[in-house]
Formats: structure tokens, C-alpha cells, sequence
């Protein structure tokens, strides 16, 4: 039997409604909630949310759901954030440093911005020899960097999000 289509009016940001929103915020504050007990704090039919969950994923605005692990309890006490400048933009290069950004260790989220900087790599390793070494080895070695600036973290404070 197939699935009924769900109508719901497009209300809010990014064309979600007030039931889309609410999965959304349950499922960012606990990806491992199942499909009742999500249903039932949402105030909704399993079947009906089992299809709007499903509708999320597949217009991509739910792109996975993930495990949020300290990086100290794994051993990599350091954070640092990496400012990178390249010498310039041409497609080719760019491209190769992105694929470089793939094979640095430690790497936890790399950012490619508008501005002096035109990278913020935010890593994790286990001390500042590791981080020196990780700068030297894996960064400044790539073709068209000019410029880096490393930044020591003390704390990585979670925002409240975006729903």
C-alpha cells in the first residue's frame, strides 16, 4: 500500500512547518530517539512522522545524524583552529587543497571562507609538538599556501543551533 502523501503547510524558514520544525529540534537534540517516542513528543501518528522524517532526509535538509565524541576522552586533548591564505584561487589549486584537507589527521571541520583567510581548519591532536608537526607536515606543505595562523582553543562552546 503506498504511503499517503502528508499535506502541511510551508510556514516557517526554509519552507518547513510547525511539525517539520519540532522533528527537526527532537532529532538534533537526541538523533537516537525512535520513531514512537519521537512521534509521541511531536504529537503526531508513527506513520506520519516515519514519512516527514523520511521527506527530510530526502530534500536534504536532515543530512545524517551523528555521534558528538569529546576529542580529550579520545586521547587529543589540543584544539586548535588553523587560518590558511592561499596564494591564489585558481579552480585547480583550490580543488587539490581540498582534497589535501581530506588526509590531515586530526582535522575534526574545515571551513572555506570569504574574507583575509580563506580557510579555518579546526583540529584535535595530542600535544603542541603534534600540532607543529601536523601545520608543518600536512598544511604548509601544500601547494599555494602562503600564510597560516594557528589559534589554540581553550573551550568549544556549542551555539544553540539553528531550529
Amino acid at each position: 500500500m503506498a504511503e499517503p502523501k502528508i499535506p502541511h503547510v510551508t510556514d516557517g524558514p526554509g519552507g518547513l512547518d510547525a511539525v517539520d520544525r519540532a522533528l527537526v529540534r527532537e532529532l538534533v537534540a537526541d538523533g537516537r530517539i525512535t520513531n514512537a517516542a519521537l512521534a509521541a513528543k511531536v504529537g503526531v501518528a508513527e506513520s506520519t512522522c516515519l514519512a516527514r522524517v523520511r521527506a527530510l532526509r530526502d530534500s536534504g535538509v536532515i543530512l545524517g545524524v551523528h555521534a558528538q565524541v569529546d576529542p580529550a576522552a579520545l586521547g587529543l586533548p589540543i584544539q586548535a583552529m588553523i587560518r590558511v591564505r592561499l596564494s591564489s584561487h585558481v579552480p585547480d589549486q583550490v580543488r587539490r587543497f581540498h582534497t589535501a584537507l581530506r588526509t590531515i589527521p586530526g582535522l575534526l571541520t574545515a571551513f572555506h571562507t570569504a574574507g583575509a583567510d580563506d580557510y579555518l581548519l579546526h583540529v584535535a591532536v595530542t600535544s603542541p609538538a603534534a600540532l607543529r608537526a601536523l601545520i608543518l607536515e600536512h598544511v604548509t606543505v601544500q601547494p599555494g599556501v602562503s600564510h597560516t595562523e594557528t589559534q589554540l582553543l581553550f573551550e568549544v562552546i556549542a551555539g544553540p543551533g539553528v531550529v
